[in-house]
């Protein structure tokens, strides 16, 4: 297993395919992906490795009960909360070794006391106004190829 670089959280992640493609991206990448449940669907979900392809064997993953768990396996000094209610473009931050990517649900995003207490690390990923988001596993390799591209990892 790689050691990762950087540190992807889905946040109580609800569709397969979007997880399975956050997945390999992370493994395209040398991301570790941590899902904090409850999740919407089976680990051995078939969508879920389905969209994975054959890299989620190769990916370095873990899942935790909850935020509380999260917190006590992975230092989350250098979080960052993806989110459309941040104001700071993700392209002004600067990214580097280590850092936590957090992604909320599809449906509802991050709850609201997670975006409470880290007001100065949330950001967003410009978009016009004519669509209300985008496909959360679109999002997550925007991000990280931006820390990719900041880095100049190789």
């Amino acid at each position: 297993m790689y050691e990762p670089l950087l540190h992807v959280v889905l946040f109580q992640p609800e569709i397969p395919h979007n997880t399975g493609s956050v997945g390999r991206t992370c493994v395209a990448v040398g991301a570790k992906l941590w899902l904090v449940r409850p999740l919407g669907f089976r680990l051995d979900d078939y969508y879920l490795r389905r969209s994975g392809l054959d890299y989620w064997e190769q990916l370095n993953w873990e899942a935790v009960d909850d935020w509380a768990a999260l917190g006590a396996r992975l230092p989350l000094g250098r979080a960052w909360f993806f989110t459309k209610q941040g104001t700071t473009p993700y392209t002004d931050a600067s990214f580097s070794a280590g850092d936590v990517f957090v992604f909320g649900r599809e449906s509802a995003g991050l709850p609201d006391e997670l975006l409470e207490a880290h007001r100065d690390r949330l950001l967003r990923i410009q978009i016009r106004p004519a669509a209300r988001s985008l496909n959360l596993s679109n999002s997550v390799a925007i991000a990280l190829f931006e820390a990719r591209r900041q880095n100049d990892w190789a």
